[in-house]
């Protein structure tokens, strides 16, 4: 599917691997809406790639919708989606104190899990609604997963389920989705530099990648980027989870 002209929604965009992947939608001539926390950079991402800002916590299910609504309005329709909206804690099955607490759990799924599926039936729902191209294409969903889908490291039962989930779901959503023409692709990136992960060190870093095949660092959000403008751009790319990891592999710990 082409990028020119077309309309793209950024959930988490106010920074990081979307707002990288907003930075490449805007230079090759898409318009752009930003969703993301009232209290984030979003307005000035937004006024950055010549677009809007929409606040909102994914959390909130009902004003994610309203949010996602106005974006669409704004735009005046939507064909691509990017989430990498989520996050996580640290803390293991059983610990001293006892047993890690469900409601900690639930939370780090609502969070990635859910809100993830709610974007992403929302979004579907938009692009139901736009006339297909030569291709058959009506839309593509970007969500984001992690590596620690795969190989969580001790600690991350809560983040690796929330994940997996991600990854999980993307094939059968492809596969509900196809017959609309609407295309479902998970991303799967090792540790990024993004978010608190910026202002680690570089001997720091380097402890924390050593066990990748090369390079050995931490990624670049601009190389999330070009991943998601890879498979709007393909229409050969579907129903899968692509990892962007340097070939790194979790050790436990």
């Amino acid at each position: 599917m082409q990028i020119k002209d077309h309309k793209a929604v950024l959930v988490g965009g106010a920074s990081g691997m979307a707002r990288a992947t907003g930075v490449l939608l805007a230079e090759q001539g898409a318009q752009i809406a930003i969703l993301d926390l009232p209290s984030s950079d979003g307005e000035a991402a937004a006024a950055e790639l010549g677009g809007t800002f929409h606040a909102c916590n994914v959390m909130d299910y009902e004003g994610t919708e309203a949010a996602l609504n106005d974006a669409v309005s704004a735009l005046g329709g939507l064909h691509f989606v990017c989430n990498t909206a989520g996050g996580g804690i640290a803390k293991r099955t059983l610990t001293r104190e006892g047993p890690h607490p469900l409601e900690e759990f639930q939370q780090v799924i609502d969070l990635n899990l859910i809100a993830t599926f709610n974007v992403s039936r929302l979004a579907a729902d938009h692009m139901s609604n736009n006339e297909p191209n030569d291709d058959g294409e009506r839309g593509v969903i970007i969500n984001t997963a992690s590596i620690a889908a795969f190989e969580g490291q001790i600690g991350q039962v809560a983040y690796s389920a929330a994940k997996g989930g991600i990854a999980a779901m993307t094939l059968t959503m492809a596969r509900d989705l196809g017959s609309l023409g609407i295309r479902v692709v998970t991303i799967a990136p090792s540790l990024f530099a993004t978010g608190l992960t910026a202002g680690i060190p570089d001997d720091r870093s380097l402890s924390l990648t050593k066990d990748a095949a090369f390079p050995k660092r931490m990624g670049r959000p601009e190389e999330y980027a070009r991943m998601a403008i890879a498979v709007f751009e393909t229409a050969m790319m579907n129903g899968s989870t692509v990892r962007v990891d340097s070939g790194q592999r979790f050790a436990p710990r």
